[in-house]
């Protein structure tokens, strides 16, 4: 059971936050080889990589729910039943991964020529997206451990796999983009063949570890690990809204930059810009975030209602202090944090304007994350994915009429991310405020 000092919670939340900032600077890796190498290939993979980190983030809503159940049952002194939620997760996130998978390697060819307004563009997301399609099978195996460790509070482990995968796909991005020596240039598919590859490698470590690890006797993970009927819905009735509003709040997001690019590819280029600097926000984001599910779920299972405060207000200052450390930049010099991605001059200048115009709106994001996880944590995931239905269709309406219906310039259609996150916010106080949500089980 996880203690409420700060010591503890920065031991939860530091290496979770690691491990996304090790994840940005791959993102940030590509996205910087890319930009150097050719700009289609940079818009493209970065409109075909929001595609695949779309399909990647509902499955990760579903291992949200295995840790959440995972969490309640430690905090229930239920150990006995880990292994069961464990294996039912496992089974689940494999069908789940087949079903995301296919709707990747077969469909997107179809459906991309026919909302894209550059055919260039359309043609070389299908040829990154025909590779990048396969790690969501090592993908279903790293997020079922994930959701053990984080539950138990192990989360250093999930940062040495995020190194691992960060440094074997810095080597093999530059070599695989530019070549080397025998290794052929593949350009664009050489990004999507690096980060296949080194997330095989850090699912490699993660399954290891947990074959070796104590916890497998502790919690009798493989003595339980089966198929259980009862834990499979349980974690459908907990984990599919989760599903739902991660695949839904990510696919808001493509749809965003498919109307951006139908606007034009240098509105594009600028937008893909500010897409990968914001990665560098979401490091304490997500990383407290799962930390707030964690802490909500095991407090919740022992009944002790009068912490929750307190856990909320320390992830929330905690949460503000990280975000000033990670994202001062997009305010302080934003040119420099967008020459680091894209040395284009044409393209600086705007990008930065419209980073230093948004970077207030992240910081409301790290505010009213811990109030939405709260929701989250505490079970009523059908509630939260009502919220994200709520929040992802005002900031679609505000985008249509901005883009569609104003013609308005690249600058204000980011206003939208304002709207987003206050309705996220005021919807989950407005609930977590007068209804009761403590005593949902699950």
């Amino acid at each position: 059971m996880l203690d409420l000092r700060y010591k503890t919670i920065l031991g939860v939340a530091l290496p979770l936050m690691v491990s996304s900032f090790i994840q940005s600077i791959v993102l940030l890796t590509n996205a910087g080889f890319l930009s150097r190498y050719d700009t289609l290939a940079f818009d493209a993979s970065g409109n075909a990589g929001l595609i695949y980190i779309t399909v990647f983030a509902a499955l990760m809503g579903m291992s949200d729910g295995s840790q959440i159940l995972i969490a309640r049952r430690i905090g229930q002194d239920k150990s006995h039943a880990v292994g069961r939620i464990f294996g039912t997760s496992v089974f689940t996130m494999f069908l789940f991964g087949i079903v995301m998978f296919c709707l990747i390697y077969f469909l997107m060819p179809i459906l991309l020529p026919m909302y894209s307004k550059h055919n260039d563009l359309a043609q070389a997301q299908i040829s990154f997206l025909s590779i990048r399609s396969f790690a969501i099978f090592f993908g279903v195996i790293t997020l079922s451990i994930q959701a053990f460790f984080y539950a138990i509070g192990k989360t250093w482990v999930v940062l040495i796999s995020a190194i691992i995968v960060a440094l074997s796909n810095v080597l093999m991005d530059y070599l695989f983009i530019f070549g080397w020596d025998f290794i052929p240039e593949m350009g664009l598919k050489g990004a999507a063949i690096a980060s296949t590859c080194a997330e095989g490698l850090g699912m490699l470590f993660l399954l290891l570890f947990l074959i070796f690890s104590k916890e497998v006797k502790q919690y009798g993970l493989f003595f339980h690990f089966a198929f259980q009927f009862k834990s499979f819905i349980e974690l459908l009735k907990v984990g599919i809204p989760l599903f739902l509003q991660s695949f839904m709040a990510l696919a808001t997001w493509t749809i965003f930059f498919t109307w951006i690019e139908q606007m034009g590819k240098s509105d594009l280029t600028i937008a893909q810009n500010i897409r990968a600097i914001y990665f560098l926000a979401f490091v304490p984001i997500w990383g407290f975030a799962a930390t707030t599910k964690t802490y909500i779920s095991q407090y919740l299972g022992r009944n002790d209602f009068g912490s929750l405060k307190t856990i909320q207000r320390r992830i929330q200052f905690l949460t503000i202090i990280f975000l000033l450390v990670f994202f001062h930049g997009s305010f302080l010099y934003p040119e420099k944090l967008i020459s680091w991605i894209n040395p284009e001059e044409a393209y600086i200048e705007k990008s930065a304007d419209i980073l230093r115009f948004v970077s207030g709106s992240i910081f409301i994001f790290g505010l009213i994350s811990v109030k939405f996880q709260t929701v989250n944590g505490s079970g009523n995931t059908m509630v939260s994915f009502g919220i994200e239905f709520l929040s992802v269709f005002t900031y679609t309406l505000g985008a249509y009429i901005l883009i569609k219906v104003l013609h308005a310039d690249i600058f204000w259609v980011w206003s939208v991310e304002y709207i987003y996150f206050c309705t996220l916010g005021t919807a989950s106080i407005l609930y977590l405020k007068f209804f009761n949500w403590k005593n949902t089980q699950i």
